[in-house]
């Protein structure tokens, strides 16, 4: 499971971060930084935590990921860095949930990359034995909110002052599916 988790379908393959995609990376974060700022969570000035080289970060991801606490891969599309997707905060026992999240590179916005991405890592999810997954979405994002519609999350309500984004605390709207809702439509049954 841990570092070696690839998960590929035509034309885009999730794969882990490696120490030598660092420069990709970080260019496409910072090419990709007032496009994500308004949707993207952060922690709170009040809590800030120090800064982690890039190395740290692909060794903690690599933990979570042998450990089951999340499932974080880089999105490559036709062999370049273009965004991420993360089933994050894994519980297991009676739970068995996480929540699902994901970013694009603005310049491949709407070419159906994050759904074939989130239902890719889904389906993952659901065969290693979680039973539902959330996405929690801020209701002005339009583009997110098509994304849980056209993989059949069902909306299940709001939570107040939910995350931290953009310099203040946001609401989201929930939306989930679990490993018993059927999984039909295109999105569902590609890559693994």
């Amino acid at each position: 499971m841990s570092r070696d988790l690839v998960l590929g379908a035509p034309g885009l393959l999730l794969r882990p971060l490696r120490p030598r995609d660092e420069d990709e990376w970080m260019t496409l974060r910072a090419d990709n930084r007032d496009w994500l700022r308004p949707w993207e969570a952060t922690v709170p000035p009040e809590g800030e935590t120090p800064d982690m080289t890039f190395r740290a970060f692909v060794r903690e991801e690599r933990r979570q990921r042998r450990r089951l606490e999340a499932l974080p891969l880089a999105i490559e599309v036709d062999g370049a860095l273009a965004g991420r997707v993360v089933i994050a905060g894994i519980q297991w026992g009676a739970q068995r949930s996480g929540s699902l999240g994901y970013w694009v590179a603005r310049s491949l916005a709407g070419h159906d990359i994050v759904p074939r991405a989130a239902a890719m890592l889904t389906e993952h999810a659901f065969r290693v034995g979680l039973h539902r997954v959330e996405i929690a979405i801020r209701p002005e994002n339009a583009a997110s909110l098509r994304v849980a519609e056209k993989l059949g999350f069902t909306e299940e309500g709001r939570r107040r002052s939910y995350l931290y984004i953009d310099g203040g605390w946001r609401d989201h709207a929930i939306f989930a599916r679990t490993q018993d809702d059927p999984r039909t439509g295109r999105y569902w049954g590609v890559g693994g």
